[in-house]
């Protein structure tokens, strides 16, 4: 599954949500949790379950619904409204480890079944740092749940959680428990083989911010990013595209060893790759044919 850009959208946002029918990300992230008030989620559930309906033949992205933490009684209530033809993944919020997917996954189980979809259809990408207790489990990510899509972090719950009273240094730095729960999530997502999704960027003005940014975290490892506002949608799906630049190095590359199987190295254009060049160089190609 291509998940370059994730975009959240209010689920209780009728506006934003018709304006979101035409976007251009991977995926749409319907929020039932922080972005819509206690009152507000009962008509949200139905919006969002009505909009994955109305638009699952015609769209482009994918269908993500951010449920509310399963320490809550609305996390239930979110799942029956929103499991049917249609959902494509469940976000899920303020997850302690593996066994909070695996749960989830049971859940879906059930209502896969009943609501007459293939079973494991719907994808699960974790929000896996909102806890100080998540970052500690980040490793438990390796045995989870056939379901796990991908793997995302935030600051913003886990300074909460902390006491602090800022993620940031006085130079607008993360500060280093930030950094570190970024490079956990990173690696906890490679020992799981699922997708490293990058956090937000918050300054959803600052187009030139977010681009250099995108192209520092793909540097990083990460695949894609959460969007905030449609305006970095297109910023954030060019950073984490591999350019042709680097399509046709990869592709050279697997030609090479494909020619020559037998070897541990080889030479291309006067620079020598080995077995690790050749397995990025497949990773990277295959992401790319995930978009056609």
């Amino acid at each position: 599954m291509k998940l370059r850009s994730m975009l959240f959208v209010p689920a209780d946002n009728e506006r934003k949500l018709a304006k979101s029918l035409g976007s251009s990300a991977d995926a749409l992230i319907l929020d039932l949790e922080d972005a819509v008030a206690a009152g507000r989620k009962p008509m949200a559930r139905k919006l969002a379950a009505a909009h994955l309906a109305d638009t699952r033949q015609t769209r482009r992205w994918k269908g993500f619904v951010r449920i509310n933490p399963l320490t809550t009684p609305e996390s239930m209530q979110d799942l029956v409204a929103i499991v049917a033809p249609g959902l494509d993944g469940i976000v899920l919020p303020k997850a302690d480890g593996a066994e909070d997917v695996i749960r989830l996954g049971h859940y879906l189980d059930a209502l896969e079944v009943a609501a007459g979809l293939s079973p494991l259809s719907i994808r699960i990408v974790v929000v896996a740092t909102e806890t100080a207790k998540a970052v500690l489990n980040m490793s438990s990510y390796g045995q989870t749940s056939a379901r796990l899509e991908g793997l995302t972090w935030g600051a913003e719950d886990l300074s909460l959680a902390l006491g602090a009273s800022t993620n940031r240094e006085a130079d607008g730095s993360f500060s280093h428990a930030y950094l570190m729960a970024r490079s956990m999530c990173l690696m906890a997502a490679g020992v799981a083989g699922v997708a490293p999704i990058d956090t937000l960027y918050a300054k959803y003005d600052d187009l030139i911010g977010l681009e250099q940014d995108c192209y520092a975290s793909a540097r990083r490892g990460f695949v894609g990013r959460i969007a905030i506002h449609p305006d970095q949608v297109d910023i954030i799906n060019r950073g984490y595209t591999p350019t042709s630049e680097d399509l046709a190095t990869a592709r050279a590359i697997v030609e090479a060893f494909a020619a020559n199987p037998d070897v541990g190295t080889i030479g291309i254009d006067n620079r020598m790759y080995d077995r690790p060049h050749l397995l990025q160089s497949m990773r990277k190609l295959a992401q790319v044919g995930s978009d056609n």
